[in-house]
């Protein structure tokens, strides 16, 4: 189900609880309500959709008109390097913000089997993933 951009900094600022397999219907919905919005999102996190658990859908790949999307349940950043500035928008805030990310990241997650995988990304997916990671955190950027 599509669902509405949650733009409430309150709700948006709260750090998201740890998710379940029970919560398989909201990565559903988020992975949805992301492709609706893929000519002006690159990535979700629940929180975006009113729903406060630690779960994100950043794009993977984007070739034309086709994107790849994941999702990643109760991701963590484990190891990080390569800093610098970058000015970020998002669906739920207005206007853009600089912040401070990280060329590459290695991130462990549990996929929607809820098994542990581990796995180093840079570039533009690692921007995305420091993004919606934000989001799980409280973090208003």
């Amino acid at each position: 189900m599509i669902r509405e951009i949650c733009k409430d900094e309150i709700f948006l600022a709260q750090k998201a609880a740890p998710a379940t397999a029970a919560d398989l219907g909201v990565a559903q919905d988020l992975m949805e309500t992301l492709i609706a919005h893929k000519d002006g999102c690159v990535g979700m996190a629940a929180n975006m959709i009113g729903v406060n658990k630690r779960i994100i859908a950043p794009m993977a790949e984007r070739r034309d008109d086709y994107c790849e999307y994941m999702v990643m349940f109760n991701p963590v950043i484990v190891k990080q390097s390569g800093a610098y500035e970058t000015d970020e928008g998002c669906l739920s805030l207005t206007g853009t913000r600089k912040t401070k990310r990280h060329k590459v990241i290695k991130v462990q997650w549990q996929n929607e089997k809820f098994q542990t995988r581990l796995k180093t990304f840079t570039g533009w997916t690692a921007e995305i993933i420091q993004h919606e990671i934000d989001h799980c955190e409280g973090i208003l950027i």
